[in-house]
């Protein structure tokens, strides 16, 4: 009999363990279990106190809530006060009570101490307090015990204690947020549960969530908090890199020789060599600025994963002595229950550290992406001009894309990389104890692995730069062709593009592809680890010596350990790829944020001069200006002439800092207004464009608008200056953008005007409007000092100071008078084109723009309106009423805004998705994992059979038989995925087919940013999330049936728990997936305004800064980045959500398992129950992936949904027709006739052209002219075919254009547009894309535009490399390359609109003498814009209201009388 237990010993084996009635005893009882919350309180409270007072956020209002959670503290400190009285009186009665003296006495200051902390964390601002709510956890756990024995005394206590409990748990606060964030305001309990986001979660399941359903970003998370300090930190390390990279000696000699270089050469050398070195520092720097400003918080997280591994390595000691529980036949059945309890326990634990950790990274990699978005966007606003070209809008894009997403992934799978080789050490170290020297053949298996996974993710780091260098590319050149999808269409160019953006995506896929293939080896090696460490340990072990003994302890505790070992396994390879991948992200986005920016220092806010100045576009190359040395007095204006690329618009950017000041000094004095040449357009309403963040003063507006000639262009516009205006102006005449852009300039009321040739797109009687009121005398700026770069030779007598350049330098400088008495080269100019000029100077038969926007403005308003008034018709087929106001909003409302779906994605959409891939390759799959989870199942099946073979003398028989079966079917598994074709295929079929098919109005109404977010973000799920997910989902639910099958063969009742258990997951499961689907959507839809914003800021960021509004568009950026974080957070907590609830369904499947091995001791053998509760703890991890992988797949099908909108879009016709019968040389004579040809914008709307009539000749020249409105450009849209005819017909050479495709069409006819677009690429490209013509016919071209000895000077020649938009060329120059084009084309049909609108008067008449011989044979169409280049044409078109007015050559309509006449005689030609 075992010996008596004494209750006065401290702790007691026989009276707590072995005994069938277990308990403590009450020394024990009285002074651990008191002591232990109070050691806790007293030892952390005095920090937790000194915490609050250094992170005090200001008080919280004394609520009800409140004041009775003080009134319950102060009731327990009087329940105390009066039992230490009790106590002391015991005390003196009898000294022997001095320990329940000692305990009240402790208990009660600990009661005051609780007190006290209630009242400071409501003095500081804590709304939930973790070190009460743990000290009131423990008091109620550690009551537990003596409750049981003294359940009527201390009932009161532990009911006041739960109560506090609850009342510490929650605050509410008084936000002054609309919508604040719950976890503000949530319990310790409810953030370690998440709880709080519970509300969100019924709220979507009722009702589809919408953008104003989602909470307030908290303060922390705001791009305000977040870059306020990391800029100032990122500035202090790039200047520490850029001191760090000069050498010691070469400081040395900079300081003595005032850093001269010793020649050229070595120049170059070192530059070179600071560049590589800069670009391999750049990404550590910013990793370390990083880490100094969310490291605190991500170490708060692997706090949280380091109790979740101690939870993960309890579990298979807990597990081994349930086993041996299940052996020992004589062990009390309470310890059973216990073990059982225990493994829940400590899988519940697990599971809620595993989560938290999850939160903490995915909210460090929230705030990461926030900061390198912000670090990016304000780098593309102080950019330098040279830097510029080499960073275009698509990388920047991508940047903010797809290379934040990979720092993203880095954070969550970073301590992996340190984490999981400790957890293999310990994994092996716990198989030692179980096996022995055997588990060495485990160490030497993980070791051959390893080399292996760390070759892959080297070779997966290499690949990602490559696949990243494509998508790049792929990515600047579709936003290029967004820019520029009018040219293509007009040039029929959509093929050739089409081809070279698949070029790059299928150079992209190749690396991609190859990347999978690596990766599938690195899965195939994990999935054969955990077997290949088995049977290595197995086998050793039962080979070397007979009497090992593979008995269910030994072998399910060690394939629980395996299990564990697999988790680092796989992780490892995953985070050093990963971690490789978000190291080259680093050194992408740090090369780019060291990249050169402009020095304001260049330009001195003093008296303006730019004084003996030597300018370059880069520190490298030929100077573009130089010995320029000129002084502007105040108030004067300055004229700045000169030829195509003589450097007019380069001396303004030098004036504004933009270029790179080699020697020399500039000063400015006052603030700065410019208006730049091609004027920079934003996607806001008319009116925020002119106003440009100012506040409105509507007198001054109004003369602004006046003085502007915007009066006109207000009554056309459906909503007057409220109109919004589509993205780069697109419903904007040319003219009307230059007006719209000089109007943001007048309005400014800046000290100093820099202007950029902004007459070149108006007439020269609106011009000259312009002149006297804005610039003149008597003109609004007539105080402030204006310098006017000009073609124009009518202004130049009104200039004080003319400046005459010439291949960047200054020839010849004073005013008007004393520049024509020097009688030199200006003078002669003047005189050679001044008679043309005076001829003109009334009127140029009529506002140039706006005779253009005769057909532009009724073409882009009416076509793009097109889309809102079927809006307004849905409206008012609602008969919903809407105010004045309310109805001028919707009528000027252009863009729409990228849309979300709501309800959950439609299965329509899997079917799709799934037959893009197809049965032949699905099924395989389908089977290959079937067979492979069978194979496993067979071996884990044949391991308890092996471990309950009975032991005959000392050993098991047969040990080699079954170590070859094992093995047999451990090779067996083998696993396949999912290939990443499937994205290529969407990506060809639905995205860039459709968007290029689409008409010109899809893209004048729908913004850039949600084209760009399709191209990038969608494409790239797509292409890996997708498959990805569904690899992995297929995988694990293979793995959750084989769980279930096992624990159902081993005990049948536990289906009684499964099957509630499998409804109850499916309910959750359902109940959540509609929120998250939502919240993927929103996501989506708030990310799109992001990229749109950081493509219109880094096209005019020289606006941006010359206006000094970079703080405001700073701003905006963080508005739009914060808008997008709103809808991220609540997504990604809605899978933390998911996991907790699910993974607390698996571990009562585990409790399930447990129990009822213990109950069923007597029947199970303890093979059978260490298999199926080994697997039963796996449900846990099998569920997260689970969640995991559906949550992707769920979420990012949505880019299928987005990328398949496109296919619904209305589409243009064909650009070829099959069989068609049109000759080669078509049009061989050039005739056009129409009959009866009428068009409109819409069905319902005002005809355009009301059944014209007409036929043209041969080698007839006709010119177009008219009023606005009258019908000129809509003509030329319908030659074209932007615009389908409404009636009537068009034949070319007698073929009726309706008839034959739109490429076959736009090929054989040509036009020279207004706005002169250049692509990134060779120059050859831009003038050949299909390279259909010779180097001669080429070089002939370029001689026939004036380009010959331009580009015969450059070092690349017809190589020589276009940046993005042409950039680096001026816009005459690029208009000039336009012509070309022409001339390399040579169709019988040409049609000018506008050509040379951006060139001087010497090579404008140069092109007209060029387009009247060459184009000799040629039917050729002229919208006129000056009447001049048109009086020797064979016939004048004069059109009014869509309808010929007046036909005949320009002599007999002169003799007439009639409109021509009138037009003629007010530009002075008769």
């Amino acid at each position: 009999p075992s010996p008596r237990p004494d209750p006065m010993l401290p702790f007691d084996w026989n009276l707590t363990w072995y005994t069938p009635h277990p308990d403590l005893s009450q020394c024990f009882q009285h002074t651990v279990l008191v002591w232990f919350p109070c050691m806790y309180l007293w030892s952390c409270g005095p920090l937790y106190l000194v915490y609050l007072w250094f992170t005090g956020q200001g008080g919280i209002s004394l609520t009800s809530l409140c004041c009775a959670k003080t009134v319950l503290g102060l009731c327990l400190l009087m329940i105390w006060s009066a039992q230490s009285l009790l106590s002391i009186l015991f005390w003196l009665i009898s000294s022997a009570q001095c320990l329940h003296l000692f305990i009240s006495l402790l208990i009660l200051s600990l009661q005051l101490l609780a007190v006290c902390v209630i009242q400071w964390e409501r003095m500081k601002g804590c709304r939930s307090s973790v070190l009460l709510f743990l000290f009131w956890t423990l008091a109620v756990v550690c009551s537990l015990v003596p409750l049981r024995a003294n359940i009527q005394q201390i009932i009161e206590e532990v009911c006041v204690c739960v109560c506090v409990c609850v009342c510490v748990c929650v605050y509410p606060v008084c936000y002054p947020l609309q919508n604040p964030c719950p976890v503000e305001d949530a319990s310790f309990l409810s953030k370690m549960l998440f709880w709080w986001f519970g509300g969100l979660v019924i709220r979507g399941y009722r009702t589809p969530l919408q953008a104003e359903d989602l909470w307030c970003l908290r303060e922390e998370d705001s791009s305000d908090c977040i870059i306020a300090d990391l800029e100032i930190d990122w500035a202090r390390e790039c200047t520490k890199l850029q001191h760090c990279l000069i050498s010691p000696s070469t400081r040395k000699e900079c300081s003595l020789s005032g850093c001269r270089p010793t020649g050229p050469k070595l120049t170059e050398q070192t530059q070179l060599l600071k560049k590589l070195r800069q670009e391999q520092n750049s990404g550590f720097c910013l990793f370390r600025v990083l880490a100094r400003s969310f490291g605190p918080f991500f170490l708060k997280g692997t706090l949280f994963l380091i109790f979740h591994d101690a939870f993960m390595f309890s579990i298979p000691q807990v597990l081994s002595l349930l086993l041996g529980f299940m052996c020992d036949q004589d062990s009390d059945l309470w310890k059973g229950f216990m073990f059982a309890f225990l493994l829940f326990l400590l899988s519940s634990l697990q599971s809620l550290f595993n989560h938290q950790y999850m939160y903490s990274c995915f909210t460090v990699g929230m705030r990461v992406k926030t900061a390198v978005m912000g670090l990016v966007y304000r780098k593309s606003l102080v950019i330098s001009s040279a830097a510029r070209q080499s960073c275009t809008v698509g990388e920047i894009v991508n940047l903010v894309s797809a290379d934040t997403q990979k720092l993203m992934d880095m954070v969550v799978y970073f301590n992996a990389v340190w984490l999981a080789p400790i957890e293999i050490a310990l994994c092996l170290y716990f198989l030692w104890q179980l096996l022995g020297p055997s588990a060495l053949a485990g160490i030497a298996t993980v070791i051959l692995i390893f080399p292996l996974n760390g070759f892959i993710a080297k070779m997966r780091s290499k690949l990602q730069v490559i696949q990243m260098r494509y998508t790049d590319s792929r990515i600047k050149l579709m936003n290029e062709i967004l820019s520029g999808i009018k040219i293509l269409k007009f040039y029929a160019w959509e093929q050739a593009f089409l081809e070279r953006v698949l070029g790059y995506r299928e150079k992209e896929l190749n690396a991609l592809k190859r990347s999978q293939v690596l990766y599938s080896i690195s899965i195939a090696s994990f999935n054969s680890s955990s077997f290949l460490v088995t049977f290595s340990m197995f086998g050793v072990y039962v080979l070397v010596d007979d009497k090992n003994i593979l008995d269910a302890q030994k072998v399910f505790v060690s394939m629980a350990l395996i299990h564990i070992l697999k988790t680092p396994l796989s992780q490892l390879p995953f985070a050093m790829s990963t971690t490789m991948q978000a190291v080259v992200s680093l050194r992408r986005l740090g090369k780019f944020l060291c990249q050169d920016e402009l020095k304001p220092d260049d330009v001195d806010r003093e008296p303006y001069s730019p004084d003996s100045g030597t300018f370059g576009w880069s520190k490298e190359g030929p100077p573009c200006l130089m010995r320029i040395n000129v002084r502007v007095k105040k108030g004067s204006l300055v004229a700045v002439v000169g030829h195509v690329g003589s450097g007019k618009s380069s001396l303004l950017s030098a004036m504004l800092g933009e270029t790179e000041k080699r020697s020399g000094h500039v000063s400015v004095k006052g603030s700065v207004a410019y208006v730049p040449q091609q004027a920079w357009i934003q996607n806001a309403t008319l009116k925020d464009n002119i106003v440009f963040g100012q506040e409105r003063k509507e007198s001054w507006y109004r003369r602004v608008v006046e003085a502007c000639a915007l009066l006109p262009d207000l009554e056309i516009l459906p909503a007057g200056d409220g109109t919004e205006i589509g993205e780069k102006g697109l419903n904007l005449s040319g003219g009307q953008k230059q007006r719209v852009s000089l109007a943001r300039a007048v309005y400014r009321k800046a000290d100093v005007y820099l202007l950029d040739d902004p007459l070149s797109a108006v007439d020269t009687h609106v011009g000259q409007h312009i002149f006297e009121r804005v610039f003149g005398a008597e003109g609004l700026l007539k105080d402030q000092t204006r310098v006017l770069v000009t073609h124009g030779l009518s202004f130049l007598p009104q200039a004080d100071l003319i400046l005459v350049l010439v291949e960047g330098e200054i020839t010849e400088m004073g005013s008007y008078l004393e520049l024509m008495a020097r009688d030199g080269a200006f003078a002669e100019f003047i005189r050679l084109f001044a008679g043309n000029e005076r001829k003109e100077r009334s009127h140029r038969g009529e506002e140039r723009d706006g005779t253009h926007s005769t057909g532009c403005n009724h073409l882009v308003i009416k076509q793009c309106f097109d889309w809102l008034k079927r809006s307004l018709a849905d409206v008012h087929s609602k008969q919903t009423t809407y105010t004045e106001d309310q109805k001028q909003e919707v009528l000027g409302k252009l863009t729409e805004a990228d849309k979300a779906n709501t309800g959950r994605v439609s299965s329509t959409m899997y079917v799709e998705y799934f037959r893009t891939i197809g049965l032949a390759l699905i099924i395989p799959i389908v089977f290959l994992y079937a067979f492979q989870q069978a194979a496993s199942l067979a071996y884990n099946y044949w391991l308890s059979v092996w471990a309950d073979d009975p032991i005959i003398n000392g050993t098991q028989i047969d040990t080699d038989l079954k170590l070859g079966v094992f093995g047999a079917l451990g090779f067996a598994q083998g696993g396949l995925g999912v290939g990443c074709r499937v994205g290529q295929v969407w990506f060809d079929k639905y995205l860039l087919n459709n968007v290029l098919r689409s008409p010109m109005a899809f893209f004048e109404v729908t913004p850039s940013g949600n084209l760009l977010n399709r191209f990038s973000k969608e494409v790239d799920a797509i292409d890996c999330m997708i498959p990805d997910g569904l690899k992995m989902m297929l995988g694990y639910l293979f793995k959750l049936l084989e769980v279930c099958i096992i624990v159902l063969v081993a005990m049948p009742f536990a289906g009684v728990v499964l099957l509630p258990l499998t409804l109850l997951y499916a309910f959750i499961q359902s109940f959540y997936v509609a929120t998250s689907c939502q919240l993927r959507r929103l996501e989506a839809v708030s990310r799109s305004p992001i990229y749109t914003h950081f493509n219109e800021t880094v096209q005019g960021a020289s606006v941006v800064r010359a206006f000094s509004e970079q703080e405001r568009f700073i701003l905006q950026a963080n508005g739009r980045i914060d808008h997008n974080q709103t809808a991220y957070f609540p997504r990604f907590v809605a899978t933390r959500w998911l996991a907790v609830n699910l993974e607390f369904l698996g571990n009562l499947l585990v409790l399930a398992a447990a129990t009822l091995a213990v109950m069923g001791r007597d029947t199970l053998s303890p093979g059978i129950v260490g298999l199926a509760v080994s697997h039963s703890l796996q449900v846990t991890g099998i569920l997260s992936w689970i969640v995991r992988s559906w949550t992707d797949v769920e979420n990012n099908i949505v880019s299928v949904e987005r990328v398949k909108e496109y296919a619904d879009t209305p589409k243009e016709a064909p650009w070829t027709i099959e069989g068609s019968m049109l000759p080669l040389a078509w049009p061989t004579h050039g005739t056009i006739e129409l009959e009866e040809y009428g068009l409109q914008y819409r069905k319902g709307l005002d005809w355009a052209l009301k059944g014209i009539s007409l036929s043209i000749q041969e080698k007839e020249k006709v010119g177009i002219v008219g009023r606005t409105g009258a019908g000129k450009s809509s003509l030329a849209l319908g030659i074209f075919r932007i615009l389908e005819a409404a009636k009537g017909e068009i034949y070319i050479d007698g073929i009726n254009i309706a008839q034959i495709g739109l490429h076959e069409l736009r090929s054989r006819i040509t036009i020279i547009p207004q706005d002169p677009v250049l692509f990134s690429g060779s120059l050859r490209m831009n003038l050949d894309p299909f390279d259909g013509y010779s180097d001669e016919e080429v070089w002939r071209a370029l001689e026939l535009s004036h380009l010959k000895s331009f580009v015969s000077c450059l070092p690349d020649k017809l190589n020589h490399e276009c940046s993005e938009g042409g950039e680096n060329l001026s816009l005459g120059q690029r208009q000039l390359v336009c012509l070309a084009r022409a001339l390399l084309r040579k169709t019988k049909i040409l049609v000018l609109d506008e050509a040379t609108a951006a060139v001087d008067l010497e090579t404008d008449n140069l092109i007209q003498s060029t387009i009247r011989t060459q184009f000799d044979d040629c039917t050729v169409l002229t919208i006129a814009h000056r009447l001049n280049t048109i009086m020797d044409y064979t016939r004048v078109i004069v059109m009014d209201r869509g309808l010929i007015t007046e036909m005949d050559s320009p002599s007999n309509l002169i003799s007439e009388r009639g409109q021509f006449y009138l037009m003629c005689r007010e530009a002075g030609l008769v």
